[in-house]
């Protein structure tokens, strides 16, 4: 797997400070992507293991809350499969540090709830299990909204992973009740 770049203190990807993980490899081309040059599975810089220790590093740092994985496309069969074992690693670590995984995929296509997916592999399940919050959705931009929390287009949604596990129905993190509501002419 190879990456763009990691931010380091990143408030823009998910709630409280945060170390973000951009990686390389996305098939589904969103237009109006804001990361397009993340498209290409070979952008950037390989993913080792020093690198995931960089990442380490910056969580020991009690004022970092987690880890916001996003790209490119994390959940590309090729990017899980680098993914899980750095997932694991960190959960084992760092068990009060939150991961938050954006996909252009929906999480249903993710579990296999919408019938076979090429995106779903044997690892899946576990890969999602270690996620705290997933925002789903493919970037649409004729739904894209300036005042919503932690995601670009109205149709994508910020899943509470932990309470979709604990009821067994999709719930969507309580911080979207802060969504502010523009009108069109402010949002363009």
């Amino acid at each position: 797997m190879y990456y763009g770049s990691i931010k380091k203190c990143d408030i823009a990807n998910g709630e409280g400070i945060r170390t973000t993980l951009f990686v390389s490899g996305c098939r589904n081309r969103c237009k109006g992507c804001f990361q397009s040059e993340t498209w290409a599975f070979d952008y950037g810089k390989p993913f080792t293991d020093e690198v995931a220790e960089e990442i380490f590093a910056t969580l020991d740092n009690p004022s970092v809350r987690g880890v916001t994985i996003l790209g490119g496309e994390p959940m590309e069969p090729e990017n899980q499969e680098a993914l899980l074992p750095f997932l694991r690693e960190l959960k084992s670590r760092f068990e009060d540090k939150t991961i938050w995984l954006y996909t252009g995929n929906l999480y249903e296509e993710l579990t296999g709830e919408m019938g076979s997916h090429p995106k779903y592999l044997p690892i899946t399940e576990e890969l999602l299990s270690l996620v705290d919050i997933l925002v789903d959705g493919r970037f649409i931009e004729e739904e894209k909204s300036l005042g919503l929390r932690f995601r670009g287009s109205k149709n994508q949604r910020v899943i509470d992973m932990n309470e979709t596990r604990r009821t067994g129905k999709i719930t969507i993190w309580s911080g979207c009740a802060l969504d502010k509501t523009y009108s069109n002419n402010q949002e363009k």
